[in-house]
């Protein structure tokens, strides 16, 4: 079967990658984005060393799972005290990097309900302006550094939109597993599940191709091996770097398939339960499974490469695993109800990343 694979992001890696900060940017003024903590961890600060007289300005009051409310004020002063600057700089989790790529872009009216209409509304559009993007993570899991996608919230409606522009791809990413090393263990966990769901996402997945097969089955494997060992030992450095290698790999694969149901279900659930991205997109992954074997033979032999154990035990085998994480996969334990988390997952196939399971009902 033909296939084609695209990700235009230029990735540094290893120990040390920030240093490359510098070079990257070369001679443009650059914001840094960055999370609340990140200055009182050094962070801030080790990424000025590297800009110099170039950094134009900080902007760290960013918020967990990005909100329209919030975003609203933030973009506008963003683009008021920022507008002559050439490049963001994204140093931080999940939700700072889908909010620099909020921040990247601006519709011709340059304002905020303008774009969020556009998202709503599943449109299109070309930026007016836009920013360069240079994608530097602090947590190894939601692989946002090689992706165009960006998660904007509505919670007021509900309602979960989904950024993604040629403008939003970052032009570089920075993953440096030292930057890693100050995550505690819940957001080591969370950050290590959601890489797990976006390597066994892209393989169940419509389309899946030849590359990102690769990259997902190194992935999976390597989080399966790691994560375990990295929650107990939060300061084991090589362990870091596997995480954050798996991450990055996760992030490959679903750049070019997008994540499918299990995600699809875990939006209803941060939004409706308050459910940890990272928890909320794995827990429900043996039961996904479940549903997606016997659906296609070459799916089958992808997913049978993941696992040590016999593919039909595969299910139960992650199961226990994310046991021994300390993660249910009872919908029940998260105070979901047997007929609401039917209704759920019956819903879920129906949305757009439902949709790209190979086992949802075309149509």
């Amino acid at each position: 079967m033909a296939w084609a694979y695209h990700n235009p992001v230029a990735i540094s890696f290893g120990a040390g990658a920030l240093a490359q900060l510098a070079s990257i940017v070369a001679d443009r003024r650059a914001v840094l984005v960055a999370f609340p903590e990140a200055a009182a961890l050094g962070h801030v600060d080790a990424a000025a060393r590297q800009l110099g007289d170039r950094l134009a300005g900080v902007v760290d009051d960013i918020e967990p799972n990005p909100d329209v409310v919030h975003l609203s004020k933030l973009y506008a002063r963003f683009w008021h005290e920022f507008d002559d600057c050439a490049v963001i700089v994204a140093l931080g989790g999940g939700s700072t990097i889908d909010t620099a790529k909020v921040l990247a872009v601006a519709p011709a009216s340059g304002r905020f309900d303008d774009l969020v209409a556009a998202l709503a509304a599943g449109r299109a559009f070309t930026p007016a302006k836009s920013k360069a993007l240079i994608a530097v993570p602090t947590t190894a899991g939601t692989g946002s550094e090689v992706t165009p996608w960006a998660t904007v919230w509505e919670r007021a409606t509900n309602r979960k939109h989904s950024l993604h522009l040629r403008e939003t791809w970052p032009q570089a990413a920075i993953v440096d597993p030292a930057l890693t090393a100050s995550a505690p263990r819940s957001i080591t966990l969370q950050s290590g599940l959601d890489a797990l769901s976006h390597a066994l996402e892209a393989i169940w997945n419509v389309n899946a191709n030849g590359v990102s097969d690769t990259l997902a089955v190194s992935a999976a494997r390597r989080m399966l091996r790691a994560l375990p060992r990295l929650v107990e030992r939060l300061d084991d450095a090589s362990l870091r770097e596997e995480a954050s290698r798996a991450a990055l790999e996760a992030g490959l694969a679903f750049s070019n398939t997008r994540t499918a149901l299990a995600h699809s279900i875990s939006y209803e659930m941060t939004l409706r339960h308050g459910l940890p991205h990272g928890i909320a997109c794995s827990f429900t992954l043996p039961l996904v499974m479940e549903r997606a074997l016997g659906r296609r033979a070459d799916r089958d032999g992808v997913l049978a490469q993941v696992f040590d154990v016999p593919l039909a035990r595969a299910p139960a085998h992650l199961a226990q695993w994310l046991a021994s994480l300390g993660v249910s996969t009872d919908f029940a334990s998260y105070g979901v109800s047997r007929d609401e988390s039917n209704a759920m997952v019956e819903s879920a196939l129906r949305g757009a990343r439902g949709r790209n399971f190979i086992g949802a009902t075309p149509g």
